[in-house]
């Protein structure tokens, strides 16, 4: 299972409060590329009804079938990465063989 940072979370309650619509749902996919390595991608969705849907620190999440293995013990947080300005969004996934961040 996907698990969320409660900086995630609190990133994701902002974005929400700064003017999504409606009752957002985030939703999170990830597919593995030609080289091995995972990519991921997220954004505001409705639920569908073969999701895995899942409330963390406040924040709906919704995954794919087709994601579920991929995302599997991934944590995404959302921190300051060495030699950057701005905080971003990571996914720290012990399945991914090119996963560089640091704990």
């Amino acid at each position: 299972m996907l698990i969320i940072t409660p900086q995630a979370a609190a990133q994701v309650v902002r974005a929400v409060a700064e003017g999504v619509e409606g009752q957002p749902v985030l939703r999170v996919a990830a597919k593995r590329d030609r080289d091995g390595s995972i990519d991921y991608a997220m954004g505001f969705d409705e639920p569908r009804e073969e999701d895995t849907v899942s409330l963390q620190h406040g924040v709906r999440l919704l995954i794919a079938p087709t994601s579920i293995e991929l995302l599997n013990d991934t944590v995404l947080d959302f921190v300051y990465m060495e030699n950057e300005v701005d905080p971003q969004f990571i996914f720290r996934n012990p399945n991914d063989p090119n996963d560089q961040t640091v704990t």
